[in-house]
């Protein structure tokens, strides 16, 4: 079953641009692990959101201990205006399924 999680985390003022390319790098990275389905990278002012689908626990456990997240987290941690905040979501099915449903690629 896809696991769904949204990561938020705010860069320090001055640390903005450097945040965002460390953050474009990962994806890079990420997009290459085995179980990803979607890790799309958003923004707004100076919170970068990354909101993910993995195939399953398994691909999430993976991806937590993967290189690409330990490279990033190092090079963005005291850049950061506060811890990431990481939160694992349950689907809630509501109006249409087409549209109320992240899927699979």
């Amino acid at each position: 079953m896809p696991v769904v999680v949204v990561a938020t985390m705010t860069a320090k003022p001055e640390s903005v641009d450097l945040v965002r390319q460390a953050c474009k790098k990962a994806v890079e990275a990420v997009h290459q692990e085995p179980g990803c389905q979607l890790y799309a990278l958003h923004e707004t002012d100076r919170t970068f959101v990354f909101v993910e689908q993995w195939a399953d626990a398994d691909a999430l456990q993976a991806h937590s201990a993967a290189p690409a997240v330990a490279t990033l987290f190092g090079t963005v941690g005291e850049h950061l205006d506060g811890a990431p905040d990481i939160k694992m979501l349950q689907p809630v099915p509501a109006g249409d399924p087409a549209k109320g449903t992240l899927r699979s690629a």
